[in-house]
């Protein structure tokens, strides 16, 4: 870990690579591979066009776009010019790019088509310092002044290599790279500021932690905004790994059955899904194959505790999971393309029963912890030393306590330098010894392993006085086949009530069975068939609770909770607080009997 800046290990990694597939996009119908030589050239014709603008030292670049090729070779041009990356979620709201635009002081803007520069035009009056707009997809069409991604890679070529290497060579560690924004669930976004330092630290000690071989390829399909995905990128470019980038989140499915990845990683909800359209398939099959996945998972839960005792398997048990791992979890482990040696969950908690069922299926999730305060790794489980549902040890040179009131409290060249233009905030998130106090309530054990039971600021305490960790009953209820999200509520008061939404495919397609005629998913959720459907559920998902945990009644919100309604941040985070002040009046009538 000798490099001082992104640039040289990108640099570093180029020369000992140039003929290996750095990544892959699917161009048509077909996944067209980019070499760590040719990207290399791409991103000086990128450094050198952003300089010939007047990019300095510290601008701001920032990117609204979903996970391209083009956003991971922007971001490497800027940060090897000593410039700051800024990404914008492309599910944000036109006045929400307009927020982090301003507030970035942003120089140039890259916007991925025509949908976003859409949204850019409807605020371009309320952006008077952004000086350059780039197209990356398509001709600019209802905006002045705006280049084309060809115009703009022209603008360099009469740039020479020297002063290219010049600015590169003037980047220290503790430069800014990029500022990452916070999801913004209890307020307005901040902006992390992350070092080069930073990233070249935690890229290196998240690498020591992970199972990687020189021929292993992910397929990437996180929003690169988001500090997790980014993180992703930096690690392998640091191990020369081929990172093949998702079309789409809706084409995830087909894209790892095309790419076959060896590992991927992503947000807890992705493995809900999952689980929620393989038991569904399954249920609804019925007949034999339901009773012989019933049979396989009885045997693979059974492997599954020996495993994680890291004691043998052998004699009958040993022959019943080969034969249910030929006959059931082979065409499971297939959905996931076939060649999964491990996957890694972060960015939330991943409900423990989940993470037992996928291992008993032969899938091991290795659950992780970080924020992007602390450039999104902090500890995770290893491939030989895990303990599900944990967050696993912490990574090399990064110290973990807890605090009396049970906060989590992290140090390590992973914490950020601070937020930006805030140094109040700062201060009140990082102390004058090193410490980041996180905002998240855990337990380690003898081993050092992390738990994390909650968030402080979102634990509910009854008027009997238990304290009730809302984020695992929620997890438990997305469990469901038919409950697409949950809200817990019940603070100071004498049980647990919650807002719900409908997981609309699967209650519709109930709904058919059932001779349910209904226009919309609003006449839908008053049905009291419907009504009695979730009911059902619901007191099915509580037996895996405490009875002071268990949710005695619950409400059904009309729609899905969203970006656009402002229930959930660009990250898909719900915002609790929205959620409670929207349905508030309606849960307290939980209560008046």
């Amino acid at each position: 870990m000798s490099e001082k800046s992104i640039y040289e290990l990108f640099k570093n990694v180029c020369v000992k690579n140039q003929d290996k597939v750095a990544y892959r996009y699917k161009d048509g119908t077909n996944w067209k591979p980019v070499t760590w030589g040719e990207n290399q050239e791409t991103c000086k014709k990128i450094s050198k066009s952003l300089i010939a603008l007047g990019i300095e030292k510290d601008d701001k670049v920032n990117i609204l776009s979903w996970t391209r090729l083009e956003w991971i070779q922007v971001d490497m041009a800027t940060v090897s010019i000593g410039a700051v990356t800024v990404g914008i979620y492309h599910s944000n709201l036109p006045d929400d790019c307009a927020f982090i635009i301003n507030h970035s002081d942003a120089a140039i803007l890259f916007v991925e088509n025509q949908d976003q520069l859409d949204k850019i035009i409807k605020v371009r009056n309320n952006l008077p310092d952004l000086k350059n707009i780039v197209i990356i997809e398509g001709e600019p069409s209802g905006a002045e002044a705006v280049m084309t991604w060809q115009e703009f890679m022209s603008k360099g070529e009469n740039v020479t290599d020297e002063k290219f290497l010049a600015r590169a060579a003037e980047i220290r560690p503790g430069d800014v790279a990029s500022l990452i924004y916070t999801s913004g669930t209890t307020g307005v976004p901040k902006g992390a500021m992350i070092t080069h330092e930073n990233l070249v630290f935690t890229s290196w000690s998240a690498l020591q932690s992970i199972l990687v071989e020189p021929y292993f390829e992910t397929l990437l399909f996180l929003p690169l905004p988001h500090v997790f995905a980014r993180i992703i990128v930096y690690v392998c470019m640091r191990a020369a790994l081929t990172v093949n980038i998702g079309e789409s989140l809706e084409k995830v499915a087909d894209n790892l059955k095309e790419v076959k990845p060896h590992f991927f990683a992503t947000s807890p909800r992705a493995y809900e899904k999952t689980y929620i359209k393989i038991t569904s398939t399954i249920q609804d099959t019925g007949g034999i194959k339901y009773k012989l996945f019933k049979w396989a998972l009885r045997a693979g839960y059974a492997v599954s505790k020996l495993q994680q005792q890291k004691k043998p398997v052998k004699g009958l048990l040993a022959f019943k999971h080969k034969l249910a791992n030929k006959l059931v979890f082979s065409k499971i482990q297939a959905v996931l393309g076939g060649n999964l040696v491990y996957a890694v969950s972060g960015a939330a908690p991943l409900n423990k029963a989940l993470a037992e069922f996928f291992h008993a299926c032969g899938i091991l999730i290795l659950e992780g912890l970080g924020m992007t305060e602390n450039t999104s790794v902090t500890n995770v489980n290893r491939y030989d030393n895990y303990k599900l549902g944990t967050v696993g040890q912490p990574c090399p040179e990064v110290e973990q306590k807890i605090m009396p009131d049970g906060e989590v409290l992290f140090r390590g060249k992973n914490n950020m330098l601070g937020y930006y233009k805030s140094p109040e905030e700062t201060a009140e998130t990082i102390d004058k010894d090193g410490w980041l106090y996180t905002g998240d309530i855990g337990e380690i054990d003898e081993d050092g392993f992390l738990r994390i039971t909650d968030r402080k600021k979102e634990i509910i305490v009854t008027s009997g006085g238990k304290n009730i960790a809302p984020q695992r009953v929620e997890n438990i209820m997305q469990t469901s086949r038919y409950i697409g999200q949950a809200v817990v509520y019940g603070d100071k008061k004498k049980y647990l009530t919650g807002v719900v939404t409908l997981n609309q495919d699967q209650v519709s397609d109930w709904a058919a069975k059932q001779d349910i005629q209904f226009s919309s998913l609003e006449e839908l959720c008053k049905h009291p068939k419907v009504i009695e459907l979730i009911d059902n559920e619901v007191q099915e998902k509580n037996k895996s609770l405490s009875s002071f945990e268990t949710l005695k009644k619950v409400l059904i919100a009309p729609n899905e909770f969203s970006v656009e309604s402002g229930e959930q941040t660009s990250s898909l985070k719900i915002k609790r607080k929205i959620v409670m002040e929207k349905y508030r009046a309606q849960l307290d009538t939980l209560y008046e009997d």
